[in-house]
């Protein structure tokens, strides 16, 4: 057992604050990470405002990086010294894990996102003897160390600053997996992407990338939009000042737009957005609004192929697509690094609430700072 800094949650709607926690060494398939940096995402503040079930008090964080310090008896991924990039976790067992789609894994929302604990029913993480709610994405990265799931960690030999490796945890490979992965844009097609936060951009900077012929930034702040250009969209459509669905068959000249990425959470942006499909068309739904949020459609709008299509972090294999990512923010082939605003640690609440408010795109904790 090891003490260390961890940012607690005491209850719904409290504020991060820093404290000492204890950690137990790692179970066989767990591995000890010493953090070096760790990215804040609207499901991490979602979880802190008690709108998605937790173990509270509790520790967060799930885009995490650092170097490994020790391994349990059974992990074969890493070893002690590696820098990893700590993702969601998976079973490895279940038919959707076994076909390279364990962002589908069927203990997905236990294991990631409300179970506060490992299988066996114990956290990692206690205070005074007592324990917390832990394991978040099999990490709980808002820490100075985290026990993590050996699935939740992936070896990385990219030489990158930790602040530009954080974010591939999730926001950017949520954004760049829902285009190259879900929607799979054909050649010549468009891509409309809603929002341009992180995974917004991230899908921007990814459809970039692909031989579509137009990418559609849609938000509602102008200077948001006008850096959404510097990242690869080619048109963009302001929502303050033209309705969605009319605005995007105008810029696709009446036909539709191909592909949407929707990276809000907006049921009215959704529903407009499939209105605005062309023949075939995909929507392909990232935006998490809160439970309970419906859509109505006409069924009849789906009958010409269109499709709308439930996407988690961006039917990633992490071991496959984070690699895969750093060496393109390496090659400068995906520059994220404008979207990142560094806080050291025990700014956690201030870097939070600069995030909820819209005045950073990635907040990015740094824990040597």
């Amino acid at each position: 057992m090891i003490t260390t800094q961890a940012a607690v949650i005491e209850g719904a709607g409290a504020p991060f604050t820093v404290q000492d926690v204890e950690l137990d060494d790692p179970q066989p398939n767990e591995i000890l990470v010493r953090l070096t940096a760790a990215g804040i995402c609207h499901t991490d503040l979602t979880m802190k405002a008690g709108h998605i079930p937790f173990p509270l008090p509790g520790v967060l964080g799930h885009e995490g990086t650092g170097v490994v310090e020790a391994v349990g008896a059974a992990v074969t991924r890493v070893v002690p010294g590696d820098t990893v990039v700590m993702t969601f976790t998976s079973c490895g067992h279940c038919p959707s894990c076994k076909s390279a789609h364990p962002a589908y894994c069927t203990t997905w929302i236990p294991t990631n996102l409300i179970g506060g604990k490992r299988v066996d029913g114990s956290s990692p993480i206690s205070r005074a003897g007592q324990p917390l709610g832990g394991r978040f994405f099999g990490q709980s990265s808002f820490a100075r160390h985290a026990i993590v799931d050996e699935r939740s960690a992936v070896k990385i030999q990219e030489d990158l600053p930790p602040e530009l490796l954080a974010p591939l945890a999730c926001s950017i490979q949520t954004g760049a997996g829902a285009v190259w992965n879900t929607l799979r844009p054909e050649p010549g097609s468009s891509v409309a992407v809603l929002g341009v936060g992180a995974v917004g951009v991230a899908a921007i900077m990814a459809a970039s990338l692909s031989p579509v012929r137009q990418i559609i930034a849609v938000g509602r702040d102008p200077e948001h939009l006008a850096a959404a250009e510097k990242y690869g969209a080619t048109h963009t459509l302001n929502t303050s000042e033209v309705e969605l669905a009319a605005g995007l068959r105008d810029l696709t000249g009446g036909a539709g737009v191909d592909n949407v990425v929707e990276a809000i959470g907006n049921a009215d942006l959704l529903r407009a957005s499939i209105e605005a499909l062309a023949t075939r068309g995909s929507v392909a739904v990232v935006g998490a609004p809160p439970y309970g949020v419906e859509v109505s459609l006409d069924v009849h709008r789906l009958l010409p192929g269109r499709r709308v299509l439930g996407v988690c972090e961006g039917d990633s294999d992490p071991e496959q697509l984070i690699p895969l990512l750093a060496g393109l923010v390496k090659s400068g082939r995906l520059p994220i690094a404008p979207l990142i605003r560094e806080y050291a640690f025990d700014q956690i609440e201030a870097a939070a609430s600069d995030f909820a408010g819209g005045q950073v795109t990635k907040a990015v904790l740094r824990f040597d700072a």
